[in-house]
């Protein structure tokens, strides 16, 4: 068997939102880093309301330096639906994928729920101008809960590989009423598509819970590099992971042959950070930026409070 040499290099803090602007009181989740240029990488997170209602904007960083910010869009670019819709309390964004000379933003839709705190499904919004603004495509959701997903899906990474569109994406399967809240049991399943819009689910689980470690696994990050499909993914316990690091979210990384059959990578391990810091607490929802240097990647993720501490990025090398 291969071996797998695994090494990453924490480097730090990138952004917050001041919480000066109606539309971005709190948050900077879901960081998804889409390179411009050499010279540029445009970082897309989503940001809360006073009311907690999310919207997507950006901010341009130098590209093999993404600690200096250049740029701070100063309006959202994908806001909520109107009353009813699948979006109707937010936007999140998940993954983009050039068609041709257009930017497809697979985002993350949600509802309000008293049964269960929130509903997820996704939307699909397109760009012509390298992400400055979007229009949705459709009114409607591209997919939602289903027969095998009986709750919400959420969070897609997308990939296309010759005509085949391929798809890692979350799906809750089970409610548990834990200390009076209801708390969501998700895992991580695979689709695939002709065009990008219609998807097929074979309930195809790649990432699932391990009852009492591991109760969701948050937000894939899928790439291919050398002879296997590579996934950066958030696992968390069910019972005290807002406040307890042990229980919290902590990336960890699998790998693949055929993007379908997956296996943890023993040879990475997510060390705790020094308490007091932005990421002390908990690491989650990545994305990542491959550097000029062969096997380099530079790592975005989320801290504390799902986002509400803000992203920052560390370097991962991976050599077989």
């Amino acid at each position: 068997m291969m071996s797998i040499n695994m090494m990453w290099e924490k480097k730090g803090f990138i952004f917050k939102p001041k919480g000066d602007k109606s539309w971005s009181r709190s948050h900077a989740q879901v960081p998804f880093a889409l390179p411009l240029d050499d010279n540029l990488t445009r970082i897309f997170y989503s940001t809360r309301d006073s009311n907690s209602c999310s919207a997507v904007s950006f901010i341009d960083v130098v590209a093999n330096n993404p600690s200096k910010i250049v740029y701070e869009h100063p309006e959202p670019v994908l806001t909520k639906g109107s009353p009813g819709s699948f979006d109707d309390s937010g936007t999140m964004p998940s993954w983009f994928v050039y068609k041709d000379s257009q930017l497809y933003l697979y985002y993350t839709g949600w509802n309000k729920s008293e049964a269960a705190s929130y509903r997820l499904s996704i939307g699909l919004a397109v760009s012509d101008d390298q992400g400055k603004t979007f229009r949705k495509m459709f009114k409607g959701p591209i997919m939602d809960r289903g027969k095998y997903d009986p709750i919400w899906v959420g969070q897609p990474c997308v990939l296309r590989e010759g005509k085949e569109w391929k798809m890692w994406y979350l799906s809750c399967e089970k409610i548990e009423m834990i200390d009076d809240h209801p708390e969501p049991f998700y895992n991580v399943k695979y689709a695939t598509s002709k065009d990008g819009i219609n998807w097929d689910r074979k309930n195809h689980i790649c990432i699932d819970f391990k009852f009492g470690k591991i109760d969701a696994i948050g937000r894939p990050c899928v790439w291919k590099h050398g002879s296997k499909y590579w996934m950066l993914h958030s696992n968390r316990q069910a019972v005290e992971y807002r406040d307890n690091e042990e229980a919290s979210y902590r990336i960890e990384l699998s790998e693949s042959i055929n993007g379908k059959n997956w296996k943890q990578v023993e040879a990475f391990k997510m060390e705790k950070f020094d308490n007091g810091e932005w990421d002390a607490l908990m690491n989650e929802y990545t994305t990542i930026v491959e550097t000029t240097n062969k096997g380099e990647f530079y790592v975005f993720y989320n801290g504390n409070g799902f986002g509400a501490s803000g992203f920052g990025y560390f370097i991962l090398n991976i050599s077989e």
